[in-house]
C-alpha cells in the first residue's frame, strides 16, 4: 500500500515535468466540459420533465435555477476552501458530488428530488470551477504558456456549452429525460482516479483560522442577490417581497461582509486586490461584458423561433458560428495578448463585439442568413477576445496564494452580470415592444396587455382572436418585437463602447516577468526530499491564475458560450 501511495505520490509531483502539463491541462478540461455540457443540456429536456413529473410552475422554474443559483452563491466558498485544505481535495470530492448527484437526477420520481439533486449539481459544480482554474495557474507558471492554455480551456468550454442541447436532443429521441445526467457518471468514474494520480496539490496561505462566519455570510448574500436579479429577469414586479426582499437581505449581508474581511488579520478573501487597477477594472470589464451581451442571446434565440419561424434545431444551428468562432478567439487569444497587450486587446475586443452588435440592426422581419452569419462571427469572437484578456489579466494580477478566491470572484462577476443583463436588457426590451400592442384594431385592453408580456403570448392571443383582428395582432406584435430588438441592441452597443473606454485602464503591455523558474515543469516541493514519498498536503509552488461560466441561461458557463433557451418559458418583460 506505502508503494503505490510513494509511486502516486511521486507520479503527481514530476506531472508538470515536460509535456506532462499538458496531459494535466487535457484532465482539467475534461471537468470544464462536464460543468459545460451540464449547464445546457438540461434545455431541452424541460418538457419531457414536465410531462412525467408533472411539476407545478414554481417547481419547473427551481428545477432549472437551482443549480446555476447555488453554484453561484457558493463559489467564493469552495474558492478559498481550496486555497485552505487544498485544491486537488476540493476538485476531487466535487467529482464525486457531481457523480452521486447526476445519479440521483436521472433517476427522481418527483420533482421535489430532482430539485434537491439538482441543487447537489449546483454545489458539485461550485467545488470544481474555481479549483480547477487554480490548479491550472499552478500547472503553468509561466504566464505565456497559461495563456496558450486559457485559450485552450475556453475552447473546449465553448464547445461544451454548444453541444450541450444537441446531446440533449439526441439522448431524448432514443432514452428517457434521465438520461442527460448519466452522461456525467461515466466521466466522473474516468475522471475521480486519473485526477488522483495526475493533479497535484497545492495550496494558498494557511496562515490563520479559515473564516467560516465570512465564508457562510457571503454564500448566503450571493444567494439573495444572485435570487433577487433572476427574479427580475425573468418578469418579476422588481418592488415585489421576496424579490425586493431577496436583494436588500443579499446587499446588506455582503456589505457586512466586505467590512469583516477589511478587519481581519486573514481575510477569507483580500480585498486589497482590489486596489490594483488591473484586477479591479479586468472585474468590470467581465460584468459589464456579461451585462451588455446575455440578455441579447435570450432575446436572439426568441427572435430566430419566434419571428424567423426556425426549429429549435435551426435556431441551435444558426447560433452555432457564435460558438466557433468564440473557439477560434480563445486558440488565438495567447497570441494576440502577447502581440498588442491587454489593454489594446480588450478595448478591441468590445469595440469588435459592439460592431456586430450594431450590424445585426439590419435584422427584420425576414431572413437573412448572410447578415446573421456575418454578425454571429463577429459577436463570437469579439466576445470571447474582451473575456479572455479581461479573465487572464485578473488572474495574473491575483496573488498566487489567493487564486482560488480570486477563480471565484471571476465566476460571481461573470453570473452577477449575466443575470443583471437579463433583468436589464429585458427590460428594455418591455419598454421598447409593448407600447406598439396598445392601439391594435380589434383588440380589446385585456388582450393587449396579455400581447404585451412577450411574443409568445402574443401569438397565443392572436391564435385565440382569429380572423382579421388575430392577423393584425399577429403582424403588429413581430413589428414591435424587431423594434425592440433594434433599440435593445443599440443600448448594448453603448454599453461595450462603455466597456472599452474602461479598459483603457488595463496594462499596455503582457508583463511575463523573468522566466519562471518553473517553466519546463513544476518544481519539485521545497520541503520535500528527492524521491521519498510526498504528503498529501505538500504544496506545488507556483505563480498566476485563470478561469471561466460560464452559465447560459443563468447556468455557471465559459465565455463566448451561446444560449439556447426555451422560448416558451422565456418572457420578455423584465
Amino acid at each position: 500500500m506505502s508503494g503505490t501511495t510513494t509511486a502516486a505520490a511521486r507520479c503527481r509531483r514530476e506531472t508538470g515535468a515536460g509535456a506532462n502539463r499538458w496531459v494535466v491541462l487535457v484532465v482539467l478540461c475534461v471537468s470544464l466540459l462536464l460543468v459545460a455540457l451540464d449547464a445546457t443540456v438540461l434545455h431541452v429536456a424541460v418538457p419531457a420533465v414536465t410531462e412525467d413529473l408533472k411539476p407545478g410552475a414554481i417547481e419547473l422554474l427551481w428545477i432549472v435555477d437551482v443549480y446555476p443559483l447555488v453554484c453561484a452563491s457558493l463559489l467564493i466558498l469552495f474558492g478559498t476552501l481550496g486555497d485552505r485544505i487544498g485544491r486537488r481535495r476540493v476538485l476531487l470530492l466535487g467529482y464525486t458530488l457531481f457523480g452521486v448527484a447526476s445519479g440521483i437526477a436521472a433517476f427522481s420520481g418527483n420533482a421535489q428530488l430532482l430539485i434537491g439533486a439538482r441543487a447537489l449539481l449546483g454545489i458539485g459544480g461550485a467545488m470544481i470551477m474555481p479549483a480547477t482554474l487554480s490548479i491550472l495557474r499552478e500547472v503553468f507558471p509561466d504566464r505565456r504558456e497559461r495563456a496558450l492554455a486559457i485559450g485552450i480551456w475556453s475552447a473546449v468550454a465553448a464547445v461544451g456549452a454548444a453541444v450541450g442541447p444537441l446531446l440533449g436532443g439526441f439522448l431524448l429521441e432514443h432514452f428517457w429525460w434521465g438520461s442527460v445526467f448519466l452522461v456525467n457518471i461515466p466521466l466522473m468514474i474516468i475522471s475521480l482516479p486519473v485526477g488522483r494520480l495526475l493533479l497535484p496539490e497545492s495550496h494558498g496561505d494557511r496562515d490563520g483560522p479559515w473564516d467560516v462566519v465570512g465564508a457562510l455570510m457571503a454564500a448566503a448574500g450571493l444567494f439573495g442577490i444572485v435570487l433577487g436579479v433572476k427574479r427580475l429577469g425573468g418578469g418579476e414586479a422588481p418592488f415585489g417581497p421576496l424579490t425586493l426582499g431577496s436583494l436588500l437581505v443579499g446587499s446588506v449581508l455582503m456589505a457586512v461582509f466586505v467590512r469583516r474581511q477589511r478587519r481581519r488579520a486573514h481575510p477569507l478573501v483580500d480585498l486589497r486586490m482590489f486596489a490594483r487597477p488591473a484586477f479591479s477594472t479586468s472585474v468590470g470589464c467581465i460584468v459589464l461584458a456579461m451585462l451588455a451581451l446575455v440578455g441579447l442571446e435570450l432575446i436572439a434565440a426568441q427572435y430566430l423561433q419566434l419571428v424567423l419561424g426556425l426549429s429549435p434545431l435551426q435556431t441551435g444551428l444558426r447560433l452555432l458560428p457564435l460558438t466557433i468562432a468564440a473557439m477560434a478567439a480563445g486558440l488565438a487569444g495567447a497570441k494576440l495578448l502577447r502581440r498588442f497587450g491587454p489593454r489594446a486587446m480588450v478595448s478591441f475586443g468590445f469595440c469588435l463585439t459592439a460592431a456586430a452588435v450594431v450590424t445585426l440592426t439590419a435584422m427584420g422581419g425576414d431572413d437573412n442568413t448572410g447578415l446573421l452569419l456575418f454578425g454571429f462571427v463577429l459577436l463570437g469572437f469579439g466576445l470571447e477576445t474582451t473575456l479572455f484578456g479581461a479573465y487572464e489579466s485578473m488572474l495574473s494580477e491575483a496573488p498566487q496564494a489567493q487564486s482560488g478566491g480570486a477563480a471565484a470572484i471571476g465566476e460571481t462577476s461573470y453570473q452577477l452580470g449575466a443575470g443583471i443583463g437579463i433583468a436589464l436588457l429585458g427590460s428594455v426590451m418591455n419598454a421598447a415592444y409593448a407600447p406598439g400592442l396598445s392601439s391594435v384594431p380589434g383588440v380589446g385592453a385585456a388582450d393587449s396587455a396579455a400581447a404585451g408580456h412577450s411574443l409568445g403570448e402574443a401569438y397565443q392571443v392572436a391564435d385565440r382572436l382569429g380572423g382579421a383582428s388575430g392577423r393584425a395582432l399577429r403582424h403588429a406584435a413581430r413589428d414591435s418585437f424587431v423594434h425592440g430588438l433594434h433599440v435593445t441592441l443599440l443600448v448594448s452597443a453603448g454599453l461595450l463602447l462603455l466597456g472599452a473606454v474602461m479598459a483603457l485602464r488595463l496594462p499596455r503591455v503582457m508583463d511575463c516577468g523573468a522566466p519562471a523558474a518553473g517553466t519546463a515543469g513544476i518544481p519539485a516541493p521545497r520541503d520535500v526530499a528527492e524521491p521519498r514519498e510526498i504528503p498529501e498536503t505538500t504544496r506545488t509552488p507556483g505563480s498566476s491564475e485563470i478561469p471561466k461560466i460560464r452559465e447560459v441561461s443563468g447556468v455557471p458557463r465559459p465565455p463566448g458560450a451561446p444560449a439556447l433557451p426555451e422560448v416558451s418559458e422565456t418572457r420578455v418583460s423584465a
